[in-house]
């Protein structure tokens, strides 16, 4: 994978995000924190390139996306589209779940992620 250079620009908006947090951010970020899914180290709210991702796992290569209502937009699906692409054009591998899919069936978001980590692609 093609290391993606830190934007320094980024810092000071990614600290924003993380403070702005949604519920559904904060509810999954308290099952991946501290290596707690299978010993894996994410971030949460990662300058990578140009973008801000909301969760990411730098040794799997994983991003994973919780789209609130804002996202469904068709503007804005259109720009998560393009990033994504630009991204996964790089390595790296995405999933995506919406924030009420978070919410309601954290069970089987969780069911999800630990399906791709302890079966990356490769």
């Amino acid at each position: 994978m093609y290391h993606l250079p830190y934007n320094k620009d980024l810092k000071e908006f990614s600290q924003l995000l993380r403070n702005r947090s949604t519920k559904s951010e904060i509810f999954l970020w308290q099952y991946l924190k501290n290596k707690q899914m299978h010993g894996f180290t994410f971030n949460r709210q990662k300058p990578l390139g140009r973008y801000i991702v909301d969760f990411y796992c730098k040794e799997l290569n994983l991003v994973i996306e919780v789209d609130g209502d804002s996202h469904h937009i068709e503007e804005a699906e259109l720009k998560d589209a393009e990033r994504q692409k630009v991204l996964e054009e790089l390595g790296l591998y995405f999933l995506r779940y919406d924030d009420l899919q978070v919410k309601n069936e954290m069970h089987l978001v969780l069911l999800s992620v630990s399906s791709f980590v302890t079966n990356p692609p490769k």
